[in-house]
């Protein structure tokens, strides 16, 4: 090999190990952000609208016979997104390339996932938000509750104001290096508060 082969070599070598520990300081510094469980929106339960919903008086007649449906069916869908907001307290910028979570309602697992999307935060205490697109069956998760209970729980989802008041999620965010995934050695625990 020729000395300008090794020079070359060298120099993609040394471009290559930089871009890997930027990569990985990156997800140090994802690490180290601020979380928080912003808001609920497009709540659904079996299908019905129920983001402004308190009570089941609050529902249409067609609406209820659907839900009325979904209990005889033992069917009870819950769909909705969870915006999550990051703040970088950093210096600099953090990323994520993907992330695993858990959905904690009043500290019963309802589902797991992971969010496939790059993330990037911008430093000094900027904030990026991270929408999470979350559907179980309702019914399954609190099977032997009563069909009152079961929707009750689905209408209280969101709290006031649409503030997720019962809802943590455990998240493990990861990066990836080449073609190699480096996963968060543990999961965080995000509430509705920064740095709760």
């Amino acid at each position: 090999m020729t000395k300008v082969k090794l020079i070359i070599l060298s120099f993609v070598i040394l471009l290559s190990s930089c871009d890997v520990l930027k990569e990985v300081s990156s997800m140090y510094n994802f690490s180290k952000c601020d979380f928080r469980l912003n808001s609920v929106d497009n709540v659904r339960l079996a299908g019905v609208n129920v983001q402004k919903v308190q009570t089941l008086s609050d529902l249409s007649l067609f609406d209820v016979a659907k839900l009325t449906s979904a209990v005889a069916t033992n069917q009870f869908p819950l769909d909705f997104t969870l915006n999550v907001e990051v703040k970088n307290p950093n210096t600099e910028k953090a990323i994520m390339n993907g992330m695993e979570w858990i959905l904690m309602i009043d500290d019963i697992e309802m589902t797991r996932g992971n969010l496939d999307r790059r993330i990037e935060v911008l430093p000094n205490n900027q904030n990026a938000m991270m929408p999470l697109t979350l559907s179980f069956d309702l019914n399954k998760v609190l099977s032997g509750k009563s069909a009152d209970a079961v929707i009750n729980f689905g209408l209280n989802l969101s709290g006031n104001g649409n503030k997720p008041t019962r809802i943590a999620l455990k998240a493990k965010p990861s990066v990836v290096i080449g073609n190699m995934t480096f996963p968060y050695p543990d999961y965080i625990t995000i509430r509705t508060e920064f740095g709760k």
